[in-house]
């Protein structure tokens, strides 16, 4: 790709949205309004992934001008990632998680940084969780500056799951997703992986706004530490330290 092209106006062309979606009936509507509000009128495609769900997720994303749903019967965040990489038609792809909601922010930002660096690789960002109590806001803020930030600038890679645009080439390049890893650890296992084919940033203002549901449900600090946990046991062990997870809609 030739990053010298790529411009505010012009980066969209280029790039597939792609969206894995189980058993999201209650947030792809929202999710896919985001993007069509917050994208220029040239995106080259959005792509859902229904991955095996059993409501009314596919049915609903079909509804969307603009929207293609593609399937994935093999349920598996990875696989559903996997499936989306096989199908999109763009040089670059952006993965987003469907219960995110686009911010108007996020193509300028994406452009700059792929534009002014042809090494850049992978560009990923904190999530904002606009849906949690104050004080967990504002924990989650201090805890992306404080300690997500610090650990990527040390380790030269960390990507969040819902929230990164990478080149497609280079997501070929690794091998593609890793399918034996169930959720949590693979976007860490996409970050070290990419990382060997160029530059993998994570920009703090590169924000995603998304629900904060697993940790509303699972417990704030203990599910900051889980994927800490996993951060670091991909980073040195190439393998995530947990293997069970749950859904959580």
């Amino acid at each position: 790709m030739d990053a010298s092209r790529l411009t505010n106006s012009s980066i969209s062309s280029v790039t597939s949205i792609v969206i894995p979606a189980h058993n999201e009936a209650k947030c792809i509507a929202g999710c896919l309004r985001h993007v069509l509000d917050n994208t220029p009128p040239d995106l080259l495609e959005i792509l859902v992934v229904d991955n095996a769900s059993t409501d009314d997720t596919a049915a609903i994303a079909a509804r969307f001008e603009k929207v293609r749903v593609v399937h994935e019967p093999e349920k598996g965040l990875t696989r559903a990632r996997q499936r989306g990489l096989i199908e999109a038609k763009g040089e670059l792809l952006g993965y987003i998680d469907a219960d995110c909601l686009m911010p108007d922010w996020w193509f300028p930002l994406a452009a700059r940084e792929f534009g002014a660096d042809s090494r850049l690789v992978c560009l990923s960002g904190p999530y904002i969780y606009h849906d949690l109590p104050y004080w967990q806001q504002k924990a989650s803020e201090l805890y992306w500056g404080t300690i997500a930030r610090p650990v990527a600038a040390t380790t030269g890679f960390m990507t969040v799951g819902g929230n990164f645009i990478a080149k497609k080439q280079a997501l070929n390049a690794m091998g593609g997703f890793d399918k034996t890893i169930a959720f949590y650890g693979e976007d860490t296992d996409i970050a070290r992986r990419l990382s060997a084919h160029g530059k993998v940033k994570f920009l703090p203002t590169f924000a995603m706004p998304t629900s904060g549901r697993r940790l509303a449900s699972e417990g704030f600090f203990r599910t900051g530490l889980r994927y800490s946990v996993n951060y670091a046991w991909v980073a040195l062990f190439k393998r995530p330290f947990s293997h069970r997870y749950q859904d959580i809609r």
